[in-house]
Parts: C-alpha cells; sequence; structure tokens
C-alpha cells in the first residue's frame, strides 16, 4: 500500500494506463483475429477491408507504446502477406 503522496499518484496513473494499454491490446488483436477468420472462410474482400482498418490500430498502439514498433511491423507484414498469397492461390 501506497504511504506517500507521489506513490500514491504513480498508482492511480499506473491504474489508468493499464486500462488504456489492455484496451488497445485487446482491440488490435480482435482485429488480427477478424482478418484471419476472414482469410480462413475465404472471404478476401472482407479480409482486405479489415486489414485496411487494423493497420492503422496496429499503428497506434506501437505509438502509444502498447507493443514495440517493430512488432507492429511484424505484424501487419504477416498479415498482409497472408492476404497476398492467398489471393494470388486462388
Amino acid at each position: 500500500m501506497a504511504n506517500h503522496k507521489s506513490a500514491e499518484k504513480r498508482n492511480r496513473q499506473n491504474k489508468i494506463r493499464n486500462a488504456r494499454n489492455t484496451h488497445i491490446r485487446s482491440t488490435m488483436r480482435s482485429y488480427v483475429k477478424k482478418v484471419r477468420t476472414a482469410i480462413a472462410d475465404g472471404d478476401m474482400e472482407a479480409a482486405k477491408g479489415i486489414l485496411e482498418k487494423a493497420i492503422p490500430y496496429i499503428d497506434k498502439a506501437a505509438s502509444k507504446g502498447v507493443i514495440h514498433k517493430a512488432t507492429a511491423s511484424r505484424k501487419i507484414s504477416r498479415l498482409a502477406k497472408l492476404i497476398n498469397t492467398t489471393d494470388s492461390a486462388e
């Protein structure tokens, strides 16, 4: 339990930041899952549309410090590659 004023403030800030980070990370994962599900269902148009929405959100997560910028780049690259390879295979 925090005993100093600064420690109490730090706890309040950490709660707010944790809630924000959890929300951003969860939403990002949902977008990634939606893209993968659309690809698995064979709906490439929907997958492309969802990916267009997912890319800015993944970048946002990186800019907020929720994930590393290289991780964001890797996620975007892998999703785009998955769509392009699946699209050309059909």
